[in-house]
């Protein structure tokens, strides 16, 4: 195969992955340029991009014969703590705790004031839509963030005006509105505004109704843990891809030159030799702790498995690992894995006899390249 040749079928099987100029790809880290929801964006650790919230504000309770109360008596101080995890830049779950003192009222004038000591807890599941309808951006000053969720509330037993008031629980269906302020890379201003549908029940006072409820507004401060951040997660190596564009250039280059020569020389006495040609050195590049051909390395495996047809020559096939990821041990065992990938793609596919191929692998102890990626590879050789 003609150096042309080579540089139009590299081109060609490349293409869909990257430009023709050369350029270096760098992976989308905090950012992406896509909305949120046509991006796909790599799976964070366990521990990476938590979260932990203090805040503080007012609450009322929505009960029966409250309305006739001033709204002054109605509020309360109610404190709040939380904490959760985003799955990524759109998605998180969260528990949240509450509790204080809630003021309810009895009598058709609310005469007489419960002072009502309550706990409450529950979970949500939060939905970042300025992450989900624009792109997404760690550093975006403001976020919109509604929320819905569930759990339960427990008011305890007290006695007002020498009464006792039973004890009272309640599940809740919860909703909100949280607005994210950006402050730095790991702390965020949050208002938050709330409501709790619970049991009609609740405040001990019954006049049929549907439901009471808890209507709370509140602002403090979120503290992020871990990794604060999301990367994008692109189809290809992004170290794989400059490999690759950088061999397509030197081909290119290679090519520029022969293309500056006469295709003969009629002055000359042409001469005709037979060349047997048995040397074969193609290569297999691998992503990142994969074992896996992608479609745009078949090319190396054709080449080769044509060379083995023509010429009757059997090849070795030799398996290596990056020096730089993962243990000695395990590299051992990733290089025989590519190595009988190679091997049982030339057997499957292109026909190949097993006993024309020798498989070997050296794991990360026997490094080809001077480029540490360069050496997830499999190399393929004459065997002489």
């Amino acid at each position: 195969m003609n150096m042309k040749t080579k540089v139009l079928l590299l081109a060609l099987l490349s293409g869909f992955v990257f430009s023709v100029a050369a350029q270096e790809f760098q992976p989308q880290v905090g950012f992406s340029t896509e909305k949120g929801y046509k991006t796909n964006f790599k799976k964070n650790k366990a521990r990476d991009n938590w979260f932990i919230s203090i805040a503080g504000g007012g609450s009322i309770l929505l009960g029966d014969q409250n309305s006739k109360a001033s709204l002054g008596d109605r509020i309360n101080f109610a404190p709040q703590f939380s904490f959760g995890k985003w799955f990524n830049p759109y998605l998180a779950f969260r528990m949240q705790l509450n509790g204080g003192v809630l003021h309810g009222f009895e009598g058709e004038n609310a005469e007489f004031m419960q002072h009502n000591k309550y706990a409450a807890a529950h979970v949500d599941l939060l939905w970042d839509v300025t992450n989900f309808w624009a792109p997404y951006n760690e550093k975006k000053v403001f976020r919109l963030i509604p929320w819905v969720g569930f759990g339960y509330a427990q008011r305890f037993k007290t006695s007002d005006d020498n009464r006792a008031i039973p004890r009272t629980e309640s599940p809740t269906l919860n909703a909100g509105l949280l607005m994210a302020f950006r402050v730095s890379k790991r702390v965020d201003i949050n208002v938050e505004a709330q409501g709790s549908l619970l049991n009609e029940q609740f405040n001990r006072v019954e006049m049929n109704h549907l439901t009471d409820g808890i209507a709370q507004l509140s602002a403090g401060l979120t503290f992020k843990l871990g990794k604060t951040d999301f990367e994008v997660l692109q189809p290809m190596d992004y170290d794989l891809l400059n490999d690759l564009n950088n061999q397509i250039n030197s081909l290119r280059a290679a090519n520029d030159e022969l293309s500056k020569r006469p295709e003969s020389c009629p002055e000359c006495e042409e001469v005709v030799t037979n060349v047997v040609n048995n040397y074969v050195d193609n290569v297999v590049y691998f992503r990142l702790n994969s074992a896996k051909i992608d479609k745009n390395q078949q090319i190396s495996i054709y080449n080769t498995a044509q060379f083995i047809k023509d010429n009757g020559t059997p090849i070795k096939v030799v398996g290596y690992a990056d020096k730089k990821t993962g243990t000695s041990t395990y590299n051992m065992g990733l290089s025989e894995k590519r190595a009988r990938a190679v091997a049982k793609e030339l057997i499957e596919k292109y026909g190949i006899s097993s006993s024309q191929i020798t498989i070997e692998w050296r794991g990360s102890d026997v490094q080809p390249y001077s480029e540490n990626n360069w050496n997830r590879v499999v190399i393929m050789t004459a065997n002489d």
